[in-house]
């Protein structure tokens, strides 16, 4: 018989208007790394808030059974005394203060009411080591990269005697190797005896780590899957409802002539004014394609095209945009916008997204022309437009007044896009357009692409996944370094051929 650390039973939580879980039934062995999957919006996160506390007992329905008692946690602090501890998905660390004092605030070891320092910085060393880094404790959170700063979050977990580790889409935002070194100190937590519940999108990491999968579809228990029976397709199914025979929508690609340029474009640093971030790129896109931008964190991708949506990054920016073989002027976001060149960012909850507004508005803000007379909003108008939109982009709601900030990050990303697509850009640029949100919501996402580009539209894609852009792009450019290293036709390439592009600065083809 299997020893369970935790159990959850006929878990039910509902929100105005939504259930979002539905006896929902989870059991975690002790010493296990348990994943949870589901499409976004399916209930993980709200799962493993009722666990943690931050829905507190009497704000649900059902039974949480932690080391065979039933537990009632009004409170975050109350679920970390018992040893459970949760770093969600948005990471919660103070920017200006050190290492040492993100890890022990709130937590702080002192000797008569006074804060000691030299013991709180002696274990910050200790529980560093832990973790693999190598970081003074009295560096800022600021310096550090998110990798480092995720680790950070997982020695204060460490710190507070941690017995079950709950990790909410932990390599969302990191790299290839920073995202394998995680797991492999996930792994290296299962043999030291630590419980680990691992929320994430990326079946193929689910596949290396998990011991039992749990699907979670429309707020109820799917099934749970043990180690010989986890696959992706298994997965894809049971999360989707439906088997995804391919994970990209089929396309007849109908290009056109040349539509957008950017020629001899440079950038320097905002801060530092020496450090040229941007070197001197040429691109091209043609009406009715999707051209990708391949490169490694830190090639300049994001910079890229940020300095070219109105300036909004860097200092002494200098080279010519052309649309339609004429120069535009996309010097501010307004006149970028003006111009018909939309940007989906990279981070949808800091720059995309109104988080306190509903979706109604987030979806219009980018256009207010195109729902107003004389210039007056017209509210029907604007209702319209939004409801359109959220049936066009297939937006999970109860409405398009729900507070945007509650939905998933799924369909955050459809309202950013909702948002764009209302602007009607001749050029749309999508930074990560799928970080983060799941297999079917990614499909989703791709059909909207391919729409887009059979609508004659040019579309650029920014992915740090390889698969993605050799799936849904044309044609590819590879950047390292702030410079344009390759570029090839995406049925002639691989993920090979991309990273020889990458580090030796191979690939260039005509075009």
């Amino acid at each position: 018989m299997p020893s369970y650390i935790l159990e959850m039973r006929d878990i039910t939580k509902t929100f105005p208007g939504v259930k979002a879980l539905s006896n929902v039934n989870l059991k975690v062995e002790e010493g296990e790394i348990h994943a949870i999957c589901g499409e976004n919006g399916a209930g993980k996160s709200t799962l493993m808030k009722v666990l943690s506390g931050v829905y507190p007992a009497g704000d649900y329905e059902g039974q949480i059974i932690y080391r065979g008692k039933e537990c009632q946690f009004h409170g975050i602090h109350d679920s970390e005394q018992m040893g459970i501890v949760i770093i969600h998905q948005e990471l919660a660390l103070v920017p200006m203060l050190s290492i040492t004092e993100n890890i022990f605030l709130g937590n702080e070891q002192a000797r008569w009411g006074v804060i000691d320092w030299n013991a709180n910085e002696r274990r910050t060393r200790e529980l560093l080591g832990k973790v693999g880094l190598v970081e003074d404790p009295n560096t800022l959170i600021t310096d550090i990269g998110t990798g480092k700063q995720q680790l950070v979050e997982i020695a204060k977990a460490l710190s507070k005697n941690v017995e079950l580790l709950i990790l909410d889409e932990p390599t969302a935002s990191l790299s290839e190797k920073d995202s394998q070194a995680l797991l492999d100190l996930l792994l290296e937590f299962k043999k030291q005896g630590i419980t680990s519940i691992l929320i994430s999108h990326k079946l193929n990491e689910i596949n290396r780590v998990a011991d039992h999968v749990t699907v979670i579809r429309d707020g109820r228990t799917i099934e749970t899957l043990d180690r010989s029976e986890i696959s992706e397709d298994r997965i894809i199914t049971s999360m989707v409802g439906r088997s995804l025979e391919d994970r990209y929508p089929p396309r007849d690609p109908k290009i056109g002539d040349v539509i957008f340029e950017v020629q001899n474009w440079s950038c320097y640093h905002p801060l530092h004014a020496d450090r040229q971030v941007i070197k001197n790129i040429d691109i091209k896109v043609h009406r009715g394609e999707v051209v990708g931008i391949a490169g490694l964190m830190g090639a300049g991708r994001t910079e890229f095209a940020m300095s070219l949506f109105g300036r909004s990054y860097g200092r002494k920016i200098s080279g010519e945009v052309r649309l339609k073989g004429k120069p535009i002027d996309v010097s501010t976001v307004g006149r970028a916008v003006d111009q018909g060149i939309a940007y989906v960012t990279e981070d949808r909850k800091v720059f995309g997204l109104n988080l306190i507004d509903d979706i109604k508005n987030n979806i219009t803000l980018a256009n207010l022309k195109g729902v107003a007379r004389a210039g007056v909003i017209d509210e029907l108008r604007e209702l319209d437009v939004a409801n359109d939109y959220r049936k066009k982009t297939n937006i999970r709601s109860s409405s398009v007044f729900q507070k945007t900030g509650n939905l998933s990050g799924g369909n955050q990303q459809k309202v950013v896009l909702s948002k764009w697509l209302f602007a009607s850009p001749e050029v749309l640029i999508l930074d990560e357009p799928t970080r983060g949100i799941d297999v079917g919501a990614k499909y989703e996402i791709y059909t909207i692409i391919a729409r887009l580009a059979a609508e004659g539209r040019a579309v650029i894609v920014i992915s740090s996944e390889m698969p993605e852009l050799l799936g849904i792009t044309d044609r590819i450019y590879v950047m390292n370094e702030g410079r344009i290293v390759g570029e090839m036709a995406a049925s002639e390439a691989s993920q090979e051929k991309i990273m020889r592009a990458i580090v030796r600065g191979e690939g260039r083809a005509a075009s």
